[in-house]
């Protein structure tokens, strides 16, 4: 049986991680090649663009509707599974954010990550490694969308 507030509540899911992801190809393709060579770009304090004005509603209003489909899909495991495997597969990414990414993030927009050699080193690790959270976020929003398309089938 089809039930619309299940439905809309992955679609909503679904649609919020949609929008992550595009923000994280953004900081990928546009912002990131960058910065390491142009700190002043992320910090917001010199002028520079100020990623938690995003990234805080964006992950915010995520996980409180990943959240959601989690409760309301809880007796139905044959969508339920899917929706567990995105929550799994963002925090994944997410912890690795909270333990890596978001400290040295903070160092890089404060502008005390080192020395310019010790900084631009780091920066450029960070980037490289930024770019494995995207196919991880991209596994979340498919198992949300595998989870809608199975919600609109019962």
């Amino acid at each position: 049986m089809f039930e619309p507030l299940v439905f809309h509540a992955i679609l909503i899911a679904g649609s919020l991680g949609a929008i992550g992801l595009g923000g994280g190809i953004y900081e990928t393709l546009l912002v990131d090649p960058l910065w390491p060579s142009r700190p002043k770009l992320i910090q917001p304090g010199r002028g520079g663009i100020n990623r938690k004005l995003f990234w805080g509603p964006a992950h915010g209003l995520f996980e409180v509707a990943l959240l959601l489909a989690v409760w309301l899909t809880w007796a139905q495991p044959g969508i339920r599974i899917w929706i567990w495997l995105a929550l799994a597969a963002h925090l994944a990414a997410r912890i690795w954010s909270f333990t890596y990414f978001i400290p040295m993030a903070i160092r890089f927009e404060t502008g005390r990550a080192g020395d310019a050699a010790t900084a631009s080193k780091a920066a450029t690790k960070w980037v490289r490694l930024s770019r494995w959270r995207l196919p991880i976020e991209f596994l979340a929003v498919l198992f949300l969308f595998i989870a809608l398309a199975k919600s609109a089938g019962n």
